[in-house]
């Protein structure tokens, strides 16, 4: 293999990338993330399952 002619100390290329600006800190509790979570996952079973139910319900008469 052939060996690079230049370094980046060599070509003054050595110059670091500009450092990503921090960001606050949001201050959420994993228990407050959980119980979000675990809100959000509920309300999804729930309204597939009332979906789904749609179906099976007897229609009303004089509606098509």
């Amino acid at each position: 293999m052939t060996e690079p002619t230049e370094t980046p100390a060599e070509n003054g290329d050595d110059e670091k990338l500009a450092d990503k600006p921090k960001l606050p800190k949001r201050g959420f509790s994993p228990g407050i993330v959980t119980a979000a979570a675990t809100g959000i996952g509920s309300a999804a079973l729930l309204a597939a399952l009332l979906y789904a139910n749609r179906s099976r319900k007897p229609k009303k008469p004089g509606t098509e």
